[in-house]
């Protein structure tokens, strides 16, 4: 078995070692095959990686294994991720993106939920999206127009969401929508519900070409006077915003780390790779100091950006309140990688502008992940409110309970310590 790396000892067990090596041959053997496929075709809607890893449960890596999940925690969750990412930023945004709706429904599913969905989620037959986001919105969820009116029988859901993952392959929908009337604090103005996408009213527009995660869906769905019966709400009517917030910071911000993580190692790999091989002088490119100056930097992110992923996600898995940990692995994951992905496109020159190196395509994959679950701005403001409320600054008396706490009893995953705490 591969060599996890050192700084990561003290996260991982025997158990997330042997998932972490059956997440690399995975990906070797079964993702990069079908990535050339996905890049030649960048409007096209990759249905075949989602499949093959619905075989092996990994949408189900979160739900208890009384459902037939693997209830192995948010550390498993991170590994499966982050070792997808280093070959196809594409097929790990299709395993994060489903994941981010299972929390919705893990947590604030009512019983009967669980036990008519959860089995489906854990061998893949049920594909999930959470919509949330609105073209004119984007992370301003108080701002969003959606809304679903009692008729006295059912909800009627109209309006539209942009940028759903898994928009093109989901076949269950958690939509937020607007149910209270205007001038309602938004805290108690949202709800949601689960939507099919095969419902009448349900339409999933034309799948276009992105920037980057070719393969990868994240598009548009609207939604024209859907009826939905008062028993797939999700939660209690008035608890939409809680529930996007929730499962966006639990499951949103380290599933984006992690993804930021694999693209990073990419880059960071290549660029040692070609450094050493490209002929300068009487030696390599990677003899030269100020090229060495580079690679250090690269090294040194890439060691901080993995023990910030790793540790936030063991801090959930204990049980401990995390979430500031989790924001902050999400926003400066992405910005360490962006800073390596700049070095390495200088690093190789010209030879990086070509569509044929798969350096280009890391470079497009890593600008993804910044915008989803909130951009850099959004998260440091977040981090800024906690630190001026743990000061008692004025203004900032409302209740910053965590997310991590208050669902700590759902988010906790009992293990074994696989090394004494440091």
């Amino acid at each position: 078995m591969p060599r996890t790396p050192a700084t990561l000892d003290r996260f991982l067990t025997p158990a997330h070692q042997a998932l972490w090596a059956d997440a690399d041959a995975f990906a070797q053997e079964e993702v990069l095959p079908l990535v050339e496929r996905m890049e030649s075709a960048p409007s096209r809607v990759d249905r075949k990686i989602a499949r093959l890893m619905a075989g092996r449960r990994w949408f189900g890596v979160t739900v208890p294994t009384a459902f037939g999940g693997m209830q192995a925690g948010h550390v498993a969750k991170t590994i499966l991720i982050h070792r997808l990412a280093r070959v196809s930023g594409a097929a790990a945004a299709i395993l994060q993106a489903g994941l981010i709706p299972v929390a919705a429904l893990l947590h604030y599913g009512s019983d009967d939920q669980h036990a008519a969905l959860l089995p489906g989620v854990a061998d893949g037959s049920v594909l999930m999206s959470i919509a949330v986001t609105e073209p004119d919105q984007g992370g301003h969820i108080g701002g969003m127009t959606t809304s679903a009116e009692w008729d006295g029988k059912a909800w009627v859901l109209s309006g539209t969401k942009a940028h759903v993952g898994n928009s093109h392959l989901a076949g269950l929908n958690v939509v937020v929508a607007r149910t209270a009337p205007p001038g309602a604090r938004t805290s108690q103005a949202l709800t949601a519900f689960l939507v099919r996408t095969d419902q009448r009213g349900v339409h999933v527009h034309r799948h276009t070409s992105k920037l980057g995660l070719h393969g990868f869906s994240y598009g548009l769905i609207s939604f024209d006077r859907v009826r939905i019966p008062p028993q797939n709400i999700l939660g209690e009517v008035g608890q939409g915003f809680d529930i996007a917030q929730s499962s966006s910071v639990l499951y949103g911000r380290p599933n984006l780390a992690a993804v930021s993580l694999g693209l990073h190692e990419a880059a960071v790999a290549l660029t040692t790779q070609h450094v050493s091989n490209r002929p300068r002088y009487k030696g390599a490119v990677a003899d030269l100091g100020v090229v060495r100056d580079r690679l250090g930097r690269m090294s040194a992110r890439a060691i901080m950006a993995r023990i910030l992923a790793y540790h936030a996600v063991d801090m959930l898995d204990r049980g401990l309140p995390c979430d500031m940990e989790l924001i902050a692995a999400k926003a400066i994951g992405h910005e360490l990688a962006a800073e390596a992905g700049r070095d390495a496109m200088e690093l190789h020159g010209a030879n990086a502008l070509t569509e044929d190196y798969p350096l280009e395509r890391i470079w497009r994959d890593m600008q993804t992940t910044y915008a989803p679950a909130g951009t850099g701005e959004v998260q440091r403001i977040r981090l800024a409110q906690n630190l001026l409320h743990e000061h008692g600054h004025p203004g900032e008396e409302t209740d910053h309970t965590q997310w991590s706490v208050r669902l700590a009893h759902l988010t906790r995953h009992a293990r074994a310590d696989p090394a004494p705490a440091l």
